[in-house]
């Protein structure tokens, strides 16, 4: 099946796991086979999911440190997520035995963007203490540190060679990996959100595009080459500051993003246009979303967890 307006606009809440969490989930991610998910919570829960079978499997907890930003790293079962208590340090985890496999200690204020690399044991890390820092999974020492003027999100491109900083909620630097200590390679600098700061930033996974989240009621597309704005999506509701996720469909055609008031928002990343606003049945805001990369399924959170199932046949 291809992913077209019609199939996007089909796409329906098939499960809705009401009873997993007590607190907001504040990051999900899918393993790169796309056969299970995992997700973190205010409520220091850790929760791992069947995508194929549409299940909760198993609950971990991180109560002294808390739980945020978890992501997967390439070994099978095996995690990397930063703190929302007692410090800042990130966190690698076995979920297999649910034992500690290393920490990384360096920034001295909260976590705000964590990216593992597509292709190896690299991972970035970006903090408000206005620094990135380049790990190895393998080492608990910083392998690389950059300091910002301000804010930082940073990922890695799908090819895993350069990464991107999107720095103060201006400007965007991107580095190249083998070089990273010679400076960025280039640098965009966009019209400044007055209102809003940037929480994320994603690249497509066509290398052509990056994607800009906001706190704010509005989300940027970028050229990566030339980083000249492509589209500005709005209409959805962001008026209490929050985090709100935006995600690439796979084939990088569309935009999706949560919304205040719970709904789910479908761009059309090539012309800019509104393609469905979709109802989540979530009981507050829409803040994760999600794209399985190799099944037809769409993740959504507030404080429970939505999988959506195309509801067509094609």
């Amino acid at each position: 099946m291809k992913l077209t307006d019609v199939v996007m606009r089909s796409f329906r809440v098939a499960k809705m796991y009401r009873d997993q969490n007590t607190d907001r989930i504040n990051s999900v991610d899918f393993a790169s086979n796309g056969e299970t998910l995992v997700s973190s919570s205010d409520d220091d829960s850790i929760v791992i999911y069947d995508c194929l079978e549409g299940k909760p499997k198993r609950t971990l907890f991180s109560k002294k440190y808390g739980v945020d930003l978890i992501r997967y790293t390439h070994a099978a079962n095996t995690v990397v997520y930063s703190s929302n208590k007692i410090d800042d340090t990130i966190r690698y985890l076995s979920l297999h035995d649910n034992k500690y496999i290393r920490y990384f200690h360096g920034h001295t204020k909260k976590v705000v963007s964590l990216s593992m690399s597509p292709v190896d044991d690299t991972f970035l890390s970006g903090s408000l203490d206005k620094t990135i820092r380049l790990w190895d999974l393998r080492s608990p020492n910083c392998q690389g540190l950059m300091h910002l003027q301000g804010r930082p999100v940073c990922s890695f491109d799908p090819e895993g060679l350069i990464f991107g900083a999107g720095i103060n909620s201006e400007m965007i630097k991107l580095y190249d990996l083998r070089s990273f200590d010679k400076g960025p390679f280039t640098t965009f600098r966009l019209q400044p959100d007055r209102d809003c700061v940037w929480t994320g930033l994603k690249f497509s996974a066509d290398g052509k595009m990056v994607l800009l989240s906001t706190n704010g009621a509005v989300i940027r597309l970028i050229d990566a080459f030339n980083g000249s704005p492509l589209q500005t999506f709005m209409g959805h509701l962001n008026s209490e500051g929050l985090v709100l996720e935006a995600s690439f469909s796979p084939d990088s055609q569309f935009v999706i993003a949560g919304s205040q008031d719970g709904k789910v928002h479908v761009w059309n990343a090539e012309n800019g246009s509104k393609t469905a606003v979709l109802d989540s049945k979530h009981g507050g805001p829409t803040q994760c979303v999600q794209f399985n990369p190799k099944y037809m399924m769409l993740a959504t959170t507030s404080h429970d967890m939505g999988f959506w199932l195309p509801s067509i046949e094609e």
